[in-house]
């Protein structure tokens, strides 16, 4: 047998390869859309990928099931569990087994058996994996895709935070709460592999390792160590980090079906005259390094550098509107790979940021400054602060003068802060905060940004509040 580990980063996503050497054939669990990773291993692997096995209808990245089967022919193995709104409506497009609890499907000599675990979501399922071909007469390990993580299970509230389905969570929780227990009666030698690592939104406080026991998650896994479910739902509901608003567009996209992305071409380059049009009926996104932003930047667009792509498009770009990039040709491989890989589809080219720094169309510029900098400003109310980190960060230590408005959310109320004086932004070291100086001068206000952020800060010697009496922007869960 056959077993490959394959992990985006960005991410922190988890996808998987089976192959069984004796057939010649394999098998992809929770791939993700960048589908020529699977392709390339399994030629050197010399087995066929025949089959793709979902647990669920992932929230936080396009799925590469569709285009496996589009692409190599491979059969889907798919969830019928759940209600009718969480079914795969592209199924019946290609071939396709639609599983529930109990049944079993092979793969060569390899075994895969069906395990009901609701609770993420209503349609999850985990896959024990049998190698038969090597005789074995019990499970080596489990796929649990979003349900059991290394020192986590997966959060029940997306539904309810994302997708905005009222009063799933509670419902979601106590089903998850059911699943566990059917989970710690699995033998404790079955290796444990979810679609997750540390860093995903998928939970709360995952693990960096990439694999672990039933028997080692029942030992050290909080979430695992309740007996009560009422103890449980309180527990898993709290605490849980933001829920990013693009989850609910990746629910419907890989419901529906992503579209194929095939071998398409790079984006094409766009004529400088036409950034003005582009600026005013699109997204722009330039790619330059904060820096490199802050001293000169087209008015209205808003940066986001390539290695924060993955991590905050999907917050701060508004899926409804085609994008444009401000970009260097040799950054389009890797940022037209990121944006597919979170949905973002519509991207209809991009501009030269070269040539468009030659033509002088680099007009706004925002400032920067070291606490030391803006310090006396700030304490004296001649600056506004805004904090933009998460709600967690938030809790365990800011600045009095600061106001919270966490990142993912600033482009909603960008246009509605009240300011009247400057604003500076604020994060742990400077990445996030200076996204956020992007958004809002694209909005009309006058911005700083702060460099080296709450880090800085301390270090500078000025106070930090670290009291956990203070709570979170309108519109987020409590801090308290």
């Amino acid at each position: 047998m056959i077993l490959k580990y394959f992990y985006d980063k960005a991410l922190a996503h988890a996808s998987y390869m089976v192959g069984c050497q004796r057939a010649k054939v394999a098998v992809v669990v929770d791939p993700g859309r960048d589908i020529d990773q699977y392709l390339e291993i399994a030629e050197q692997e010399g087995v066929k990928l025949i089959a793709v096995a979902e647990s669920h209808i992932h929230a936080d990245f396009v799925s590469g099931a569709r285009e496996l089967a589009d692409r190599v022919g491979a059969k889907l193995y798919v969830s019928d569990e759940g209600p009718a709104e969480w079914k795969y409506l592209f199924a019946d497009l290609y071939d396709h087994e639609l599983v529930k609890d109990g049944d079993s499907f092979m793969i060569g000599n390899i075994k895969f058996d069906v395990l009901h675990t609701p609770g993420h979501t209503p349609e999850s399922i985990s896959f024990l994996l049998t190698d038969l071909g090597g005789s074995a007469d019990q499970p080596m390990g489990i796929f649990t895709g979003d349900f059991v993580f290394v020192g986590s299970i997966g959060r029940p509230d997306l539904l309810e935070e994302a997708a905005g389905l009222a009063g799933t969570a509670e419902s979601g929780a106590r089903e998850l709460f059911h699943s566990a227990e059917t989970f710690k009666q699995l033998p404790e030698f079955l290796q444990v592999w979810p679609a997750h690592g540390a860093g995903s939104a998928c939970g709360k406080g995952l693990g960096a390792i990439p694999s672990s026991t039933v028997g080692y998650e029942k030992l050290f896994n909080p979430a695992l160590q309740f007996t009560n479910e009422d103890k449980f739902v309180k527990y898993i509901l709290s605490d849980q980090p933001e829920a990013p608003k693009y989850f609910a567009v990746m629910k419907r996209v890989n419901k529906e079906g992503p579209e194929i992305t095939g071998d398409k071409r790079l984006l094409e380059s766009q004529p400088i005259d036409e950034l003005n049009s582009a600026i005013e009926s699109a997204t722009v996104i330039d790619l330059s390094p904060a820096k490199q932003f802050a001293d000169g930047h087209v008015a209205g667009s808003i940066n986001i550098p390539t290695s924060m792509l993955a991590g905050w498009a999907g917050w701060v770009v508004d899926y409804s509107r085609p994008a444009y990039l401000i970009a260097d040709p040799s950054q389009l491989v890797e940022a037209t790979r990121v944006l597919r890989k979170i949905g973002l589809d519509d991207v209809r080219g991009y501009f030269n940021v070269s040539k468009v720094r030659e033509a002088g169309l680099a007009t706004k510029s925002y400032e920067t400054g070291t606490p030391k900098e803006l310090s006396a400003r700030i304490l004296s109310g001649e600056l506004k602060l805004i904090d933009v980190r998460s709600g967690e960060e938030w809790k365990s230590g800011r600045i009095t003068e600061a106001e919270h408005r966490f990142l993912g959310r600033l482009p909603d109320n960008a246009f509605a802060i009240e300011s009247g004086k400057p604003i500076v932004t604020q994060c742990k070291t400077g990445g996030r905060s200076a996204i956020a100086a992007s958004i809002l001068q694209a909005a009309g206000h006058e911005v700083f940004n702060m460099t080296g952020g709450l880090e800085a800060w301390r270090d500078a010697g000025l106070d930090v509040d670290s009291s956990a009496a203070a709570t979170c922007e309108t519109g987020l869960k409590q801090c308290t």
